[in-house]
């Protein structure tokens, strides 16, 4: 028990360096301009042909595709850009505590802004759409207009009909919340595990490789690249759907009962699963990190 209390207060000296800290500002910011960026097209549609949308439609449309979360994703990089997080106060943890409880402190520390990075990003969304809102759980007619008329194709907008018949967005933006939080958590995870391994260097490399990775494996690159037949698109879609984490970070890159693609859950545990891994490498290698002092805040 004195471990864990030792591992939220480690947590929290972390949060206590938001206060008047330009970076957070910064990052929250950008934030801020990213979710009205990919919320705008809805919003205007929404305005455009007078219809009103339903309060987290366009939080669900923001993630529909896997570029926008993969921009959601590696603008967190920028809060956690010095990862392990050495401050003036880390040799006081270390000599009170463990080099593992200190670290379980730290990944603590990023879930819990994983966390809030991405509720906020909720928060915005909803108050950007709230003048033109309601609040039931059900689809609205933007939503009806961008997922089956050739208005909302046009506007190339991911309002995926499969999405609209397979839930409510109640559940549909939890789940989306969720597959998105844990795609973060795994590429910060990803970070942190190769900063302490190898140096800040390589764990931003690691984590520019694991992105492009993930973009480049798409069923629309591989059509075109090879020219693929009708016949084989399936194949391909299903194939990438399993192989790449980021389109298994995307709703509708999921099974619901009529195809071969990862059912949600299963894509919840592959995400869990890799974070554990990562957390159990950076909690062996910090065994052997060697601690620099100079020059810390």
């Amino acid at each position: 028990m004195n471990s864990i209390r030792q591992a939220f207060l480690i947590a929290a000296h972390n949060f206590r360096r938001w206060y008047k800290n330009p970076r957070i500002v910064i990052v929250f910011a950008l934030n801020i301009i990213l979710c009205f960026l990919l919320s705008d097209k809805t919003i205007h549609f929404a305005m455009q042909y007078h219809t009103i949308t339903q309060i987290l439609e366009p939080f669900v449309w923001m993630f529909g595709d896997a570029t926008s979360i993969l921009l959601f994703s590696l603008l967190l990089v920028l809060l956690f850009v010095d990862m392990p997080f050495i401050t003036a106060g880390t040799p006081y943890y270390l000599v009170r505590t463990t080099r593992r409880v200190w670290l379980s402190g730290q990944l603590l520390y990023i879930v819990l802004a994983t966390l809030i990075y991405t509720t906020f990003s909720l928060v915005v969304s909803m108050l950007l759409c709230a003048p033109n809102s309601f609040l039931g759980n059900q689809w609205s007619e933007t939503a009806a207009l961008l997922g089956y008329t050739q208005a909302g194709k046009m506007l190339v907008l991911p309002a995926s009909i499969k999405t609209m018949e397979m839930s409510l967005p109640y559940a549909v933006t939890l789940d989306i919340f969720i597959l998105v939080g844990l795609y973060t958590l795994l590429l910060m995870s990803i970070m942190l595990a190769t900063n302490i391994r190898g140096g800040k260097f390589w764990g931003v490399g690691a984590i520019f490789l694991f992105s492009l990775y993930g973009l480049l494996l798409n069923p629309e690159f591989f059509g075109k690249l090879f020219q693929l037949p009708d016949n084989l698109w399936y194949r391909v879609n299903v194939a990438v759907g399993w192989a790449s984490p980021l389109n298994q970070a995307t709703f509708y890159m999921h099974n619901f009962g009529y195809d071969l693609l990862p059912q949600l859950w299963i894509s919840w545990l592959i995400f869990v699963l890799l974070i554990i891994v990562c957390s159990l490498f950076a909690l062996r290698a910090i065994k052997n990190y060697s601690f620099t002092f100079s020059g810390t805040d």
